[in-house]
């Protein structure tokens, strides 16, 4: 069984606290581009942000794009570009990443609270707004994803999600596309279901909404560093389908609720076909394993599912047939919330700090800035039978 070095935390956080500048920005370490990878070796961070990060994806060039969800306030952007000196721009414009007053007559066109970023196949971003600024409900003509060519920084394509899509109190969390079939699939934190996209169209349907496996688990408390993770009135926040992750043929969608236990799986072929009753597609469902709670999820190209433990300040390996095994854990990372795989073959993983945030600490606000991202070199697995794992 393969063994993971303990993560060293970079020297040059020293360095980066010395040097953000408070307008958004600041330079990498100098390990971005010098170090020599370490296989299960270094756990590199990289302190920039101002505003709390949830997102993260790497184009086949290796450009990194973030989003920063409108929460407690305002962020600087909702979604930008990561450069190579570390400073950030906002992406595709300044005009989509302006709200205000003016603004919020047209929430269709700027956004309103972005949740989640992905690159396609074919090195195209999407965006997925869920529209619901602190989780204060859909504002209506908000809810919207974007497909965007990064190499002009135009918007390709706009998908709207009605109130029949996107619920008062939906929170469409995470997104993934299939190219070749020109599908999106899409998670709702706030309500529990599966979003269905037909890309080529725009019609959309909400699936499994009724549905235990996307649902937080009532009886289920995760426990962060010894403490039950319960609001200041004592309640559970039940967090539902939140994760998402698609094969590299397209074939299974993983998905898994945050608040809860359990991953699950279905073939696509069954999401893609309308006439299937709720009670039929539900005969579909595959339960895998437990993992504890997990916000993000990413798949390699071998078909290897990462998945993030808020438990254990960590992400593990989800092989069929086989235990989890822990890939990255610290405790520097105190809430693992997406994941990406860059070209060059590193695991990068942001870090929300919503555990520590006021709603979870009787309003004291214990998050550390600046916000971060770590990455780590993931390690290809040998075995008698080969190489298991190859990039996506």
């Amino acid at each position: 069984m393969r063994q993971r070095q303990q993560p060293v935390r970079s020297f040059f956080c020293a360095v980066m606290l010395a040097t953000l500048c408070w307008g958004g920005c600041a330079l990498n370490p100098m390990s971005h581009d010098a170090a020599r990878p370490i296989p299960g070796g270094a756990l590199y961070e990289f302190p920039l942000f101002n505003d709390q990060v949830t997102g993260i994806a790497l184009s086949a060039t290796g450009r990194l794009f973030v989003n920063f969800p409108r929460w407690g306030k305002d962020p600087l952007y909702s979604v930008a570009e990561v450069l190579p000196d570390g400073t950030t721009r906002p992406f595709p414009d300044e005009g989509w990443n302006r709200w205000g007053r003016d603004e919020a007559t047209h929430p269709e066109a700027h956004f309103v609270c972005v949740q989640s970023v992905f690159i396609d196949r074919n090195d195209r971003l999407w965006i997925l707004d869920a529209a619901s600024p602190g989780f204060s409900g859909v504002v209506p003509h908000g809810a919207k994803l974007l497909k965007v060519n990064i190499d002009s920084a135009t918007v390709e394509q706009v998908i709207p999600f009605g109130p029949e899509i996107a619920l008062s109190h939906s929170y469409l969390n995470d997104v993934r596309i299939d190219t070749g079939r020109n599908i999106a699939y899409l998670t709702d934190s706030g309500t529990g279901a599966l979003v269905v996209v037909d890309l080529a169209t725009g019609t959309s349907r909400r699936l499994l909404a009724d549905h235990p496996s996307t649902k937080a688990e009532p009886d289920y408390v995760p426990k962060i560093d010894g403490r039950e993770l319960r609001d200041s009135t004592g309640q559970v926040p039940q967090i539902n389908a939140d994760g998402i992750a698609l094969d590299p043929a397209g074939e299974y969608l993983y998905y898994h609720a945050l608040t809860a236990r359990t991953l699950y799986r279905i073939k696509t072929v069954y999401l893609r076909d309308p006439k299937l009753s709720p009670t039929e597609l539900a005969k579909h469902v595959e339960r895998l394993t437990e993992t504890g709670a997990a916000d993000g999820m990413v798949m390699d190209g071998s078909g290897n599912l990462f998945v993030t433990s808020l438990e254990d300040h960590a992400v593990k390996e989800y092989r069929p047939g086989k235990p989890l095994a822990t890939i990255v854990q610290d405790s520097l990372i105190h809430w693992p919330d997406s994941l990406a795989i860059s070209p060059d073959g590193y695991l990068y993983i942001t870090d929300s700090q919503i555990n520590l945030s006021p709603r979870f600490n009787f309003g004291k606000d214990l998050r550390i800035r600046p916000y971060r991202y770590f990455k780590s070199w993931l390690l290809p697995l040998e075995t008698e039978q080969g190489t298991l794992r190859s990039l996506p």
